[in-house]
């Protein structure tokens, strides 16, 4: 990008309001600008300005997000050609399994849900449109992480800060890579118990008319008394299906 394009200020009030996270939900203008990387004054006037346009709040000492953040991810919703796409097939796919369907991307350490159908059950499974989670954490985002290309796949592990949620979580950057390349040879993944116990997802890549990977479509399920490869077998070759047909749809 040419220098005289670069709009600084644009990219410091972005950093501002991803300065906000679980663990960073409310802050003082001092622990914002360390965050995002500014002095206390800049990082002061920027979160007076998004407060004016009703991007933040304040009790005038500390500074949180205002729901008005939440039209920048429903702008992509709305305006994004995948999610649109894809829905449809999500349906399709809930109706013939009876079970949750999503389509994810990865940013950076994280996968993104974009689509999502679920079921009408007592305990909802799977991740709500517009969730995040550690890549590896989920099927999908092991399929995205296991089509890019080796040496980004190498770069990307060891930027990874591990994070174990489970027992069952892969703990290890050895087992991580060992995981990715069975998901690169077989086309699919099958997870248990990753991030919640007793949830399990099936995923494959989802690729465009060249043959891109750009997303990844999964399903997520209870454990129950199914076995990985009985679940396997049931799910998989309709998830191929509907990725074969979206392939010369995105």
């Amino acid at each position: 990008m040419d220098d005289k394009d670069w709009i600084a200020g644009a990219a410091k009030a972005l950093a501002i309001i991803e300065a906000f996270d679980e663990e960073h939900a409310r802050m003082t203008p001092t622990a914002v600008a360390g965050r995002a990387g500014l002095s206390r004054t800049a990082a002061r006037r920027y979160l007076l300005t998004l407060r004016e346009l009703g991007y933040v709040d304040t009790d005038g000492k500390l500074f949180w997000l205002a729901p008005r953040v939440l039209r920048l991810g429903q702008s992509y919703l709305d305006s994004a050609r995948l999610p649109r796409t894809v829905q449809p097939f999500l349906q399709r796919i809930t109706a013939t399994l009876q079970e949750t369907a999503l389509v994810a991307i990865l940013d950076e350490h994280d996968v993104v849900y974009v689509a999502r159908n679920g079921v009408n059950r007592a305990m909802a499974v799977g991740f709500v449109l517009g969730s995040r989670a550690p890549a590896p954490l989920s099927s999908a985002g092991l399929v995205l992480l296991a089509f890019q290309a080796p040496d980004n796949i190498e770069q990307w592990l060891a930027s990874y800060p591990i994070k174990v949620f489970t027992p069952h979580t892969y703990s290890t950057v050895e087992r991580l890579r060992e995981v990715l390349g069975e998901i690169r040879r077989n086309g699919y993944v099958v997870t248990d118990q990753q991030l919640e116990l007793g949830v399990r997802g099936v995923a494959v890549p989802l690729r465009d008319r060249h043959g891109t990977v750009v997303a990844a479509i999964s399903v997520s399920m209870p454990i129950g008394q199914e076995s990985a490869n009985a679940a396997l077998h049931r799910v998989l070759p309709t998830l191929l299906e509907t990725a074969s047909l979206l392939r010369n749809l995105i």
